[in-house]
């Protein structure tokens, strides 16, 4: 037997010598990308019709949605369908006690453009406001709760049945708690985990800017390291397998971090080089390399871990931040043709073609990368003279009562009501078109401030009034403004006269609700006006791709 497995390892070798070049298996781009396509081209044959299930369900659908492979949507289809059955079919209730059960399917939904928040009537989110039950099965409950409710960035659900409610800083502080001495993470016992330390890490990333998690993150790196093989690789049970580098490569990519990173180089062979050595041409992957037959589990994992290394070398999101998922939302569940804008919107607003198809800037890369584009794209926003975007820097009262104005795509008309507001000024009619439609007031009867720069409270309040435009409904109980809000530390500071706005913004996920503070008096950024105005009009049906 043992003769047979060197035997296949070997012709392995010479394959990947072969496709990848004749140096130390270093993987080339076309490599990467032809790896990807392969496999999901294999994933749909032996997963024909996708179930909720932890093996030919979500994991598939994640990392075929994330890929941008061309999947026909009839496949999407099936899958919602069978997920809208098995969910009548359990009354809503998918398990009693294993929770990430709930967060698995959530981010299946959100990755394939769907919502988790009606799935046949049910609310999938909700069970994860429930602190005590999410945690029960051990670390990866409140590390896929994580995961799933920060994809979409949705906002913690309360849970009016849950003994203790939950809020992402007890989830990442459950998580900190069970950090090993070492760095590492595990199940059970005292010995790191590479699967479990990688799974940890990935939850973590989207926190790292706190103190106390910066620290667990580089303890838990320094662990993932050591534990590595020369071979660029992982065990567990003393046996060398590709889940655990397959996620490994995920909490690198989550993290902002370079597979070539010194600290995941062992011999010359980093982590995708050891990925790679389990790839069967036409097949998958396999558990363990010289098995020779693909494993189902190992293939899934293993596709969305090359398109994670995939969507890190071309600076896109990462896999599990899903501001730019492609909505899939069929006509009647948009509510009209898509495109069409929703039925009580304003008869004045419409939709924008897209007019500069591809538009792109030299700095526009990361999490607000999609909303630049969608934006640029139908010739709402601009970049600078010198090619660069600026999504750091923040934006004026009347560049903002711009872009508004021409995301409705409304008719700029000028007006005299504000005397700081010359005649013959660029901005004028934008201006005067805003203040028309009661997008924008002045900051007194005769004055706009043109020049001021807005804050997010101010911004929030605009995007909410453009919103009402389209035809959707921002209005809210004070019990529902209270309930949004309060998940942030600093909900008291947000201005009356702006929390419901502020906490509409967040309830449609306008705003990112995974933050854990609101800021709201602090200049609004380029980059995340851009997100906030294309994530309002993918919601009011007004985003479809026509080119001019």
């Amino acid at each position: 037997m043992s003769r047979i497995k060197t035997g296949i390892s070997m012709v392995l070798i010479v394959v990947l010598l072969t496709v990848w070049g004749t140096t130390a298996l270093a993987v080339s781009d076309s490599a990467l990308d032809a790896a990807i396509s392969d496999t999901a081209v294999y994933l749909q044959k032996v997963v024909e019709n996708p179930q909720v299930d932890s093996v030919g369900g979500e994991w598939a659908i994640l990392g075929l949605a994330r890929s941008g492979y061309p999947v026909k949507d009839s496949y999407y289809q099936a899958y919602y369908a069978n997920v809208e059955a098995y969910v009548k079919a359990c009354g809503g209730v998918l398990s009693d006690k294993k929770y990430t059960e709930y967060s698995r399917v959530i981010l299946a939904l959100t990755a394939m453009g769907k919502d988790p928040s009606n799935v046949a009537g049910y609310n999938l989110l909700t069970p994860l406001g429930d602190y005590e039950k999410t945690i029960w099965q051990g670390i990866n409950g409140p590390i896929f709760a994580l995961l799933a409710l920060d994809s979409g960035n949705y906002r913690m659900p309360i849970n009016n049945h849950a003994a203790q409610q939950a809020t992402r800083e007890r989830y990442v502080n459950h998580i900190l708690s069970l950090q090993l001495a070492n760095g590492g993470f595990a199940m059970t016992g005292t010995s790191a985990d590479p699967s479990i330390t990688a799974m940890a890490l990935q939850a973590l990333s989207k926190y790292k800017e706190m103190k106390n998690v910066s620290t667990a993150i580089e303890k838990a790196l320094a662990c993932l390291s050591t534990l590595q093989n020369g071979t660029g690789g992982f065990s567990a049970n003393e046996e060398e397998n590709s889940e655990s580098v397959s996620q490994a490569i995920v909490a690198l990519g989550e993290l902002g971090l370079s597979l070539d990173d010194s600290r995941f180089v062992k011999k010359g062979a980093s982590l995708l080089d050891n990925l790679l050595t389990y790839y069967v041409r036409g097949s998958g992957f396999q558990h363990t390399a010289g098995s020779g037959h693909s494993n189902g589990m190992a293939t899934e994992q293993a596709l969305y871990a090359l398109v994670s290394a995939q969507r890190s070398r071309d600076e896109k999101e990462s896999l599990y931040r899903m501001h730019d998922a492609i909505s899939r939302l069929t006509p009647s569940e948009a509510g009209a043709a898509l495109g069409e804008g929703l039925p009580g919107k304003h008869h004045d607003v419409r939709a924008q073609v897209i007019t500069a198809p591809g538009k792109t800037f030299d700095d526009m890369a990361g999490k607000y990368q999609t909303g630049i584009q969608t934006l640029a794209s139908r010739s709402i926003i601009n970049g600078y003279a010198d090619g660069s975007f600026r999504p750091g820097a923040t934006m004026t009262r009347v560049e903002f009562a711009a872009i508004v104005v021409r995301a409705l795509g409304l008719t700029p008309r000028a007006t005299t009501l504000f005397a700081d507001v010359a005649p013959s000024s660029w901005y004028a009619s934008y201006v005067g078109t805003a203040s028309t439609y009661g997008i924008a007031k002045g900051t007194s009867p005769a004055a706009f401030d043109p020049s001021g720069t807005i804050t997010r409270q101010e911004a929030a309040v605009m995007t909410a009034r453009a919103a009402k435009l389209c035809g959707m409904d921002p209005t809210m109980t004070s019990s529902e403004i209270r309930d949004t809000l309060a998940q942030f530390d600093d909900y008291v500071t947000v201005a009356v006269w702006a929390r419901e706005s502020m906490a509409f913004c967040y309830r449609e996920s306008l705003l990112d609700q995974s933050a854990l503070s609101i800021q709201p008096t602090i200049p609004i950024s380029r980059g995340e006006i851009a997100q906030m105005l294309a994530q309002m009009l993918g919601k009011a049906n007004l985003l479809y791709e026509v080119t001019q």
